[in-house]
């Protein structure tokens, strides 16, 4: 698939999958996959900054949200415009009622990516738009694992909003969910 960095690979066998069949199909269970337009990718594992940022993400996030929100780390986004479309996305928040057994947030209201430099590409140029796609998807933020900066996607009346905050002493601010969280706390020991 074109646009998919040295972070994605892939796959030999199967050669094209349904979101149903991929569900229920026994890959690796050491690798993360994706599906993107019917084909499998096999996710490179994520550097010690990318996994240090994601948990101060989840801590963090975790920490301020007011049910019935809540994160959580990794989880399945179904792509419903594309029906052979499954994404794992580092962090989302949902505050709908979570099905038992399902493999992916219903309703995420907020998405969060953190960029590889091998995948960056495209989480921004795909995933983006996608994610962008969803009805209950209000903000998508993309945190750089290379240097303290985030970018913000906020849905606003108008459309879509973007904002970037950079330096240990910015903040980011997730309106949909009324978190804020300064950028020093979600890059804490993270070394560049």
């Amino acid at each position: 698939m074109k646009g998919i960095g040295v972070g994605h690979a892939a796959l030999k066998q199967p050669s094209r999958m349904t979101v149903e069949e991929f569900l229920v199909w026994d890959g690796d269970a050491d690798t993360r996959y994706e599906l993107a337009g019917g084909e499998v990718f096999a996710m490179a594992p994520p550097s010690v900054a990318h996994a240090d940022i994601t948990a101060s993400l989840v801590v963090n996030i975790g920490a301020k949200l007011r049910p019935p929100c809540k994160v959580s780390a990794e989880v399945g986004i179904r792509y419903s415009k594309q029906e052979n479309t499954f994404y794992q996305a580092d962090l989302a928040v949902s505050c709908s009622p979570r099905t038992p057994g399902e493999h992916y947030l219903e309703a995420p209201v907020v998405i969060i990516e953190v960029l590889s430099p091998g995948t960056a590409n495209f989480d921004r140029g795909t995933k983006v738009p996608d994610y962008r796609a969803i009805p209950s998807v209000r903000e998508i933020a993309l945190v750089s694992s290379t240097e303290i900066k985030i970018e913000i996607w906020l849905r606003t009346a108008g459309g879509w909003e973007v904002t970037d905050v950079a330096g240990r002493d910015a903040v980011l601010r997730l309106a949909s969910i009324d978190v804020e969280i300064p950028l020093s706390a979600v890059y804490d020991g993270v070394a560049f």
